[in-house]
């Protein structure tokens, strides 16, 4: 195992080898530069950042931690994060991240589309 592997938790252990299962290519607590609800400047390590898809995947590992202040700084930063829950059950969080996967693709295919079509007037088109 890798030492990035070593230095992860049990929980996100398990959501890496999920995200290897699903193909997907990580880097562990990648840093990304934000603006906090005061508009100050933050770097915040979320527990993986999937390069090829442009997003962040959070382990949350105990309902105790209220994780909705980090949602709503990365929504208003325009940036996308999933919130895996992983103490529910196996299926029910796996399933969640997939569905997530889905949204957030076809959210970015519908914006490139319009993009596309308003800038066809550029070539003519």
């Amino acid at each position: 195992m890798s030492a990035i592997f070593d230095k992860m938790t049990e929980t996100e252990k398990h959501v890496a080898e999920f995200l290897r299962e699903l193909g997907l290519w990580y880097k562990y607590e990648f840093p990304v530069f934000l603006y906090d609800d005061k508009e100050r400047p933050r770097v915040w390590t979320p527990d993986f950042f999937l390069p090829k898809l442009g997003l962040y995947v959070e382990v949350c590992g105990s309902e105790d931690i209220d994780y909705t202040y980090r949602e709503e700084i990365f929504d208003k930063n325009g940036m996308y994060i999933i919130f895996v829950h992983y103490y529910k059950e196996e299926e029910a969080w796996k399933r969640f991240l997939v569905e997530r996967l889905e949204y957030i693709g076809e959210k970015r295919l519908s914006l490139i589309s319009e993009a596309i079509e308003l800038a066809k007037k550029y070539r003519g088109t």
